[in-house]
């Protein structure tokens, strides 16, 4: 690992995972960040699958650092090897700004291309604008705190959102009516010369917003309402997407 960011980028998951009061728990979130199971990590790391398993579960003690780093290194080097696919959208993130940074809650590339409506039907989300995209493929997510990422995120932070393609979904959470995100996205298309996600997602919102909606339509960009409740629940599902 010669490149000075997938360095950096490696040590910002291992110091992530060792300072964790949970290790197991980010351990697992890492892993399906670089969408491997648990079989397919283990084999590169050369243990039984179930070794995977009980420290994710907490069956087994917190892992010494050289586990964790020998952890980090295989999932870096199997994304190297699909690509870099994961890495790219990680490399915007984690070496932007702490604000940026604690402002996403989740990231993920997909490795097969899902279209809108099957994204949706995955998280449970109503497509109330744009109807006619719901066969756009997306290639990946990101799940933001629109309220951090609009009081605190600099605008110049906002392209990083995007990861590795701007085709994927921009899902905000803490959501009360919705306007405030559309406006996010309508300012970064014009710093941004007229980039956009493929799909804006809002969370929490019991009623959208009529300017929102209207921002929805005049920029002909699909918008769709999550009915899950809680935050946890919808990374999970987004996590379970295949």
């Amino acid at each position: 690992m010669s490149d000075p960011a997938i360095r950096e980028i490696f040590s910002k998951i291992a110091g992530e995972i060792i300072m964790s009061d949970n290790p197991g728990a980010e351990m697992k979130k890492w892993r399906e960040k670089f969408n491997l199971t648990q079989v397919e990590l283990a084999q590169i790391m050369g243990v039984s699958a179930s070794v995977i398993s009980d420290y994710e579960s907490g069956r087994r003690k917190s892992p010494g650092a050289r586990f964790i780093r020998k952890f980090v290194k295989s999932l870096v080097l199997k994304d190297m090897e699909r690509g870099g696919i994961v890495l790219s959208g990680l490399r915007r993130i984690l070496l932007g700004s702490d604000l940026l940074r604690e402002a996403v809650l989740d990231m993920r590339e997909f490795s097969i291309p899902i279209s809108i409506a099957r994204f949706c039907e995955a998280i449970e989300a109503d497509l109330i604008v744009g109807h006619a995209f719901s066969a756009t493929p997306l290639l990946g997510y990101t799940v933001v705190d629109s309220v951090k990422l609009v009081l605190d995120v600099p605008s110049y932070d906002y392209i990083k959102l995007y990861g590795a393609t701007t085709q994927r979904a921009a899902i905000f959470t803490r959501v009360a009516y919705g306007r405030s995100p559309l406006v996010a996205v309508k300012s970064m298309q014009a710093g941004m010369g007229g980039l956009r996600p493929a799909l804006v997602v809002l969370h929490g919102v019991k009623k959208v917003d009529e300017l929102g909606l209207e921002i929805a339509k005049r920029e002909n960009i699909p918008l769709a309402v999550s009915r899950i409740e809680g935050i946890d629940a919808l990374i999970e599902k987004l996590r379970n997407i295949k």
